[in-house]
């Protein structure tokens, strides 16, 4: 690394942040660093950013600056990197940089070593293709040291048109009674990052069964990801048939509907009805097998004389 990108990193390193810090506590917690974006940046107030929001246009060079804090009463070394956030509750993606934000993301070091109760901020730039599409690629700054690791996210948002679209794909239900569950997908088929809020309904023969208006669920959708969610469904019908509805909706107009049937039928019902199907069509059979069979050879004695007399009785009429 340049001396001089060396000396703007340790420039920016703020002695004594945590001057109000016991001692002992921090020295008894060898992993008590911590990463935010540093104070004074865009968009931060007095309470601080919980992240970094960068926006410009395709062809822009976007500037800020990351805050290790070492609270600790020894230095601490740290490293840190550039990477395309996974967007399922993660800052970041444990792999290598990816091929979006964390591409374009360059830090002014990678390896930063911490005075005790200090502050270290390291800028880093974010260099937005030409041929960026615009929307939001999210990323993180991933920060690792004595045995752990921590990101900070980065929202990215690259000027020009937005579209937001959401789809809710695979529904189905799982299980029977306390063990149910509503399984399914969303699909963000649009380019801006989304925070879905899910509703769900569940209408069977003897009724409505369920409704569950709509909440925020604990999940971020980058542009183009999907992910398959659950939820319990404890007080599932043992005995009906149901039809449940899911209906998805985000910020910018997403909207979204899909539906599964359910039919639930208790064993001890299910064997019952079975036995009993089973008994009928054995009946049925034997009946319809009965009314087939041809009379026996000769037949009973009883009916072999009748047929006589009544041949003899004709006999007799025609010699009369």
């Amino acid at each position: 690394m340049p001396s001089r990108t060396r000396s703007a990193v340790v420039a920016a390193v703020t002695a004594a942040a945590l001057l109000g810090a016991p001692a002992a506590a921090t020295a008894a917690a060898p992993d008590a660093w911590s990463a935010a974006p540093a104070p004074g940046g865009a968009g931060a107030g007095s309470s601080g950013r919980p992240y970094f929001y960068l926006e410009g246009a395709p062809g822009t060079v976007l500037t800020d600056k990351i805050a290790i804090t070492n609270p600790g009463a020894a230095p601490r070394t740290v490293r840190l990197r550039g990477t395309d956030a996974d967007g399922a509750g993660s800052a970041g993606r444990t792999g290598g940089a990816g091929h979006d934000a964390g591409a374009w993301l360059s830090l002014a070091s990678k390896t930063v070593k911490v005075p005790p109760r200090t502050r270290a901020d390291v800028p880093f730039t974010v260099t937005v293709p030409a041929d960026a599409v615009p929307g939001d690629h999210p990323g993180a700054i991933v920060v690792s040291g004595d045995g752990r690791q921590a990101g900070v996210r980065l929202a990215l948002r690259v000027s020009g048109p937005t579209l937001a679209a959401l789809s809710v794909e695979d529904v189905r239900v799982t299980g029977r009674g306390a063990a149910a569950r509503i399984r399914y997908a969303l699909v963000n088929h649009g380019n801006v990052t989304l925070t879905p809020r899910l509703a769900v309904s569940a209408d069977g023969v003897f009724g409505q069964v369920l409704r569950r208006p709509a909440r925020t669920l604990p999940v971020e959708l980058r542009p183009g990801q999907r992910v398959r969610l659950s939820e319990k469904w404890a007080d599932a019908p043992s005995f009906d048939s149901v039809r449940v509805e899911l209906t998805a909706t985000a910020g910018g107009g997403a909207h979204a509907t899909a539906s599964a049937d359910y039919r639930a039928l208790p064993w001890g019902w299910a064997a019952v009805l079975a036995t009993g199907l089973c008994l009928g069509g054995a009946a049925w059979f034997a009946r319809r097998r009965r009314r087939r069979a041809p009379p026996p050879a000769g037949g009973p004695a009883g009916e072999e004389t009748g047929e006589r007399e009544e041949l003899a009785g004709t006999g007799s009429g025609a010699r009369t």
